[in-house]
Formats: C-alpha cells, structure tokens, sequence
C-alpha cells in the first residue's frame, strides 16, 4: 500500500515535470530568458498543485465514497473491495430473515475477523457502523410530521409508536445481536473502551458511542445487577480482579489485600449475569468507631482489627469503577445504597456512613486559580500570609512555592490556613454547569452526599501530596437528608457542613 508522502511526493514530481511543456506552449523561451515574474508564478502553481494534493488526503472519504471507489486512497486501512465484503457481512447480521440466533453466530464471525484486525481496519469498522446503519432520514421525518399532525387526537398513541420504531437504527439491531454470544458483552464493552480516547478527533464516530452508551444504561440497570461481597474467601481469580481495578489507592501486596478484607471491613461490588466473574464497580468499608481522617491507619497491614462491637460508623474509603466501556453509566449511587442496606443489616448499631475521599483535582485547581484567591484576602491577612512566605505582598508563585512541602507547616502557619480555605473553597463553591468541579465531590455530592471535614495529612503518599498537597475529605451521607441536599445541588449550592462554611468565608 502506498503512503500518503509517498503518493504526494509523485503527485508533485508529475506536476513538476509537466512544467516545461507548459512554458514551451506559452513560447519556446530559454530557461536563461524567463522572466522573474513567470518563475514565480510557475511557483506559485506549484504551490497550489501540492495544497490540493495535501487536501484531499487530509480531508477523509465517507464510507459512501469509498465503497463506490475502485482504490483505497492515503492512509486508508481497507480497500474499497474490503470495505463491501465486511459490510455485506455486518448487513448479513440484521438480515430480516435471519434469527437471532443465527444473527449472534454471524456476529461471532465478524468479532473473530475484529479480533485480528489492525486498530485501523477495526476504525473502519466503526465507521460503517456509524455511517451505513443509521436510522433512515426518510422514515423519520415521516413519523415525525404525522405524529406532529396527530397531537391531540385519538390518533397520537400509534404516531408515537411509529416514531419510536423509526428511531430506532439497524445499528441498534446490530450491536444487539452481537450481545447474543457468550462472549458478545465483552467484545462490546471492550470495542466501546477502544473508541472513547478517539471521539475527540474524529466526530463521525459519535454515533456509535452514543448509541452503545444507551444500549449500556438499559442493559446494566441496577435490576439486573447483583451485590456480592468480596472476602479472603473469594476465588483467587476475583482477588485478582480487586487488585487490577483498584483505582484510589494501590495495592501493593497480598498482605495489603489481605487486610483490606480482614473482619473489621466489607468490599462489595455489582455483578451483570453476563459478566459474572468480573465485578463492575466496588467499595471498600472500613468499619470503625468514628469518622477517620486518615487512610493511613486504614491501610496498615499490621494494625489489629477493630472491635466490630463498637463500630458506629462504617467509611467508604475506596470506590473504583473497573470498565472503561461503562464511561457515563452511572450505578455508583444504587451501590452505596445497596452498600448501606446490607451493612445495617448485619451492624444495626452503625449510624454513620461517610467516606474517606481524595480531592484529585485540587492541586492543579490551585496552580490557576491562586491569585484570585490571594485577592480575596483582607489587608491583615495579606500581610500575615505575606510575612510567612517572605514577601510582601504575597503573590502566586510565592504561594505556591512555600507549599512545596505541606507537611512540614505546623497548624498556626497562616500557608496551611490559606491551603485549607482554598480546598474548602474548591469543593464548595466551585461549580461548571452547576456541578462540582471536582470528580469525586462531583460523585459524592450528586448522590446526596454533603462536604463534612477537611484532613490535615490525610494521605501523606506520593500521590496524596500530588493531587491535593496531602489532604482528604470526608464526606457525610445522612440518610435522611439525602433528598435535601439533591435537591440544594440542583439549585447551585454545595451541600457543605458548618466547619467547611466558615473556611470558605475566611
């Protein structure tokens, strides 16, 4: 196959050479006798030659143009001839008169083809699932109008129906019948993973994701999941999964697993029936005696256990999603629920339930946002801060600077007031389209959750001093104020206790 530079490097050569002829039809003068005025305009045709050239590799054909071509141009993964055979056997697939079993044993056969095929040959793929499946316009625009004709009249119940089944894509059918085999819900789930990082570059591709988003959020409903718990017990296989997916806080031994499913805690996850070794989000509880303020002791192999008899509250300290392909299917909040349920159940003395969060997006909030936040500062404060970082007026980079090394700032150091107003800032008045900007405040609130407590040295790690200069927060699920605090989100106010107002104030 040839490469695009390749093909460009021969397109300019044959438009070069066919200069000469040209300038001998213009009059046969000698290369000494041009004049400078018909060297730049040859070059400037030259130039223009390559432009067209160069734009119509960079502008990619619709798998319209290519299935009617006889060559693949550029970059293109397959050939034209390629392109119809594999879309002949993705149409066999939804053919009318093919059951869904038969449809599903097809579907395996392209899965096996996607399983071999390069990353662009599979893009293709996708682009005729976007582009050759889609619902027809026609039939659309046709239910829609009668359906607008019939509103109001005893004849708006069926032009609903009708709208509904031309809504309804072959693309949809499709990607249903590859869900038949065994093995189909991971192709999907993988196959989805594999095309989000490329949505951003290529829009043609929306389609697609947009539709296995949908198909996602009906086929993992909470209804269909099951909560199972996770124990020492549990296959070796399962663990394993635990420590692969563990996403906030990594573990780094069998030991450390080990004690992360000791007695004194619980780890749950959600479970699809087509996916049943393959837990798709878990938490992981610590229950103890009060709210913690740091992950430290909880992540001590050597600790003793708690004593379960006085356990009061039980700590979400790690919540990990584990499928790529699930991005927007949200069953986090019917976790904790299902979480709490079950923990009350078996522990009715437990009557708190808060978490033990990071804040990953502090630190890279506060390298933008730090003058601002000086300015909000009165002139007693300004001069303190001033004083403590050695330069007066204090500015960002000064700031920034003397937080470098957070744990070593004692708890009158005006540096580590100022941290922790701008962190109770950032999770409680921050907003973008009136959500936290912060993911796990973006989770937690959203569920009903409020902002509780900041944590000096919360999760004194690496990671810890890199994501937010050290700190944790907690935050609180009252169970009967849930529904409230909702509902003041949708209003655009954080949920916050009294401690996180007063810091936000200064």
């Amino acid at each position: 196959m040839n490469t695009a530079p390749e093909w460009i490097a021969r397109s300019v050569s044959r438009l070069r050479s066919a200069a000469p002829a040209i300038d001998k039809a213009a009059g046969d003068k000698p290369a000494g006798d041009k004049a400078p005025g018909d060297k730049l305009a040859r070059a400037a045709a030259d130039k223009a030659n390559v432009t067209d050239v160069v734009a119509k590799v960079a502008v990619p054909r619709s798998t319209n143009e290519r299935l009617a071509a006889t060559l693949r141009r550029g970059q293109e993964a397959l050939s034209p001839r390629a392109l119809r055979r594999l879309l002949a056997d993705l149409q066999e697939v939804v053919a009318p008169q093919v059951s869904e079993l038969e449809g599903g044993r097809r579907a395996h056969g392209v899965a096996q083809w996607y399983a071999e095929a390069a990353p662009e040959e599979r893009r293709d793929m996708w682009l005729l699932l976007c582009e050759q499946f889609a619902p027809d316009a026609t039939r659309f625009k046709s239910a829609r109008q009668r359906y607008e004709a019939a509103a109001g009249t005893a004849e708006e119940g069926q032009a609903e129906i009708s709208l509904r089944r031309a809504l309804v894509s072959p693309r949809t059918r499709l990607l249903q019948r590859f869900a038949v085999v065994p093995e189909g819900m991971r192709f999907l789930l993988d196959m989805r993973a594999e095309l989000l990082p490329l949505l951003k570059a290529d829009k043609r591709l929306l389609p697609l994701d947009a539709e296995l988003e949908h198909l996602f959020s009906t086929w993992f409903d909470v209804a269909f999941l099951e909560l199972r718990r996770l124990s020492w017990d549990s296959p070796a296989s399962l663990i394993e999964k635990l420590i692969k997916y563990e996403a906030v806080h990594d573990i780094r031994s069998w030991a450390d697993v080990k004690n992360r499913l000791d007695s004194d805690r619980r780890c749950y996850g959600f479970f699809h029936p087509r996916l049943p070794n393959e837990p798709l989000i878990f938490v992981e509880v610590a229950l103890v005696d009060r709210i913690s303020s740091s992950i430290t002791p909880l992540l001590d192999e050597a600790a003793a256990p708690a004593d379960l008899a006085k356990a009061t509250t039980a700590i979400f300290y790690s919540i990990s999603n584990t499928q790529t392909g699930l991005r927007g299917v949200s069953f986090g909040d019917s976790l904790i629920k299902h979480v709490v349920e079950t923990l009350t159940e078996e522990f009715p003395r437990l009557r708190t339930f808060a978490t033990l969060s990071p804040i990953p997006g502090f630190r890279g909030w506060l390298a933008k946002h730090a003058a601002p936040m000086l300015e909000r500062l009165d002139d007693k404060r300004r001069a303190e801060l001033g004083r403590a970082v050695g330069f007066e007026p204090p500015q960002a980079a000064h700031l920034l600077t003397a937080l470098e090394k957070p744990l070593d700032l004692d708890a009158r150091s005006p540096v580590r007031q100022m941290l922790l107003e701008c962190a109770a800032h950032y999770l409680a008045r921050e907003l973008a389209e009136g959500k936290p900007v912060d993911p796990v405040a973006r989770f937690h609130l959203g569920n009903g959750a409020r902002v509780e407590r900041l944590n000096w040295g919360g999760d004194p790690s690496t990671k810890g001093l890199k994501q937010s200069y050290g700190l944790m927060v907690n935050y609180l699920y009252d169970l009967k104020r849930i529904d409230k605090h909702r509902s003041m989100l949708a209003q655009g106010k954080v949920p916050a206790s009294g401690d996180i107002d007063s810091l936000c104030r200064g």
